[in-house]
């Protein structure tokens, strides 16, 4: 049968930038098998296939897939470009301010918000869960080689750290903006320092207005935006940045894509809790057979 897909950029509100995506809107009936044969044939970082919840409060079901992994639980790129498609739509009742709706994802049921404009959806925002630190006993050398860098690219002062709000980050201070440009990921050795799994590193460099970040997925090239989150809370942590005030974190500027993500980290005592925000911008849309 013929089913509905769209492919948007992400963090972004110009086409060709930002991060792509792909929406599958009327998921209902397929396998697991077959939503990942459609994330591989799209060959984006991720496709999500929208479904009916299972349970009664959520408003759709959202199952995120890549083309080499199977099902990933939560993604903060298809989050907010799949609701900013639902919300332009109409599944999302328009409204001037903030909506907030439930979701069902492989984490479990969540909030996203929606801000309007207009009629229009300007924002989504998501809420992470509170961030957890551990310090990282790396071998300094080790982790310069499965970047590419040399040992003064890493900031002197600042700690590389653990950061998890639902997938680990290793976050990495970078010295400099300028050593982005010397980054060349090593997958294999990035895996034998990280330990296997499904966690991730990311480089960021803090400038007065902006941070810039690169992340990297040890098991598949391709880069994600959830850990925005981790390095905002991060930076709160390490009184880089202040909680309660927005910052901005450009990301893929390396690949001529340069998303713009949002982070604002709530404090509650010592608990530091993200939430990123963007938009998204329609590309194409079609039908596929499945």
């Amino acid at each position: 049968m013929k089913r509905r897909f769209y492919q948007l950029d992400v963090f972004t509100r110009r086409p060709y930038h930002g991060s792509p995506l792909a929406v599958v809107t009327d998921a209902d009936g397929l396998r697991p098998s077959q939503m990942q044969a459609i994330a591989r044939e799209m060959n984006l970082p991720e496709t999500v296939f929208v479904q009916k919840p299972t349970t009664n409060h959520p408003l759709a079901r959202l199952r995120i897939f890549t083309p080499q992994r199977q099902e990933l639980p939560l993604a903060s790129r298809s989050i907010v470009g799949t609701w900013f498609l639902l919300a332009e739509l109409g599944v999302v009742p328009a409204q001037e301010g903030a909506v907030r709706v439930l979701q069902q994802t492989g984490a479990g049921v969540l909030p996203v918000e929606i801000f309007f404009e207009e009629g229009r959806p300007r924002l989504v925002t998501i809420t992470q869960r509170p961030a957890r630190f551990r310090p990282a006993r790396l071998d300094r050398k080790e982790l310069t080689a499965s970047l590419g860098l040399r040992a003064r690219d890493i900031h002197a002062r600042l700690p590389v750290e653990y950061v998890t709000t639902f997938i680990s980050n290793l976050v990495i201070p970078l010295a400099s903006p300028s050593s982005f440009a010397r980054i060349e990921p090593n997958p294999s050795l990035l895996r034998k320092l990280l330990g296997g799994g499904s966690g991730m590193a990311s480089c960021c460099a803090i400038g007065d207005r902006q941070v810039r970040a690169r992340v990297v997925l040890p098991w598949e090239l391709a880069e994600e935006s959830t850990a925005a989150g981790t390095i905002g809370a991060y930076l709160v942590r390490h009184g880089e940045k202040e909680a309660g005030h927005p910052m901005q974190i450009l990301q893929d500027i390396e690949k001529g894509r340069s998303c713009e993500i949002y982070v604002n980290v709530a404090q509650t005592g010592s608990e530091l809790t993200p939430r990123i925000s963007g938009s998204a911008v329609r590309v194409f849309e079609g039908h596929l057979e499945a």
